[in-house]
């Protein structure tokens, strides 16, 4: 089964429709859904936009929430090597320093990234990664 680290803007669009296809891949039985921890500061700290934006009411975002929070693996940032923080670092430092967690998980698990940050995206292949989950794999 394909190793998959979902980063947060993912997980904000999955959240946002009542349609979301981010959602149905999260909760399919195809891939293994990865995150740092890190991802609940994220959500918490962006909940009332998640709300104001969502094609939903509060109570099924929330019940969305749930239900994805239960399809995705989270890990502890201690987990992840020295070295893979560190490459992390220098691949996403002068890009966004935010996405380093994500990266570095990407590199601990031997996973592909899923993002919908283009401009993290080109800057990564622009570097030479290039481990990223594409909807049609």
């Amino acid at each position: 089964m394909m190793k998959v680290v979902v980063d947060t803007n993912i997980l904000f669009s999955s959240l946002l429709s009542k349609r979301a296809s981010q959602r149905k891949i999260i909760l399919s039985k195809h891939h293994t859904m990865y995150a740092p921890n890190y991802v609940f500061v994220e959500l918490f700290e962006y909940k009332e936009k998640i709300l104001q934006n969502a094609k939903a009411a509060e109570s099924e975002v929330y019940e969305y929430l749930t239900t994805i929070l239960g399809h995705i693996h989270f890990v502890h940032p201690e987990l992840i090597s020295k070295e893979n923080r560190h490459a992390a670092y220098v691949l996403c430092h002068d890009i966004d320093p935010d996405d380093i967690p994500f990266v570095a998980l990407t590199l601990q698990l031997d996973a592909l990234l899923w993002t919908g940050d283009n401009t993290l995206k080109n800057g990564l292949i622009h570097k030479g990664f290039d481990k990223f989950f594409d909807v049609h794999s």
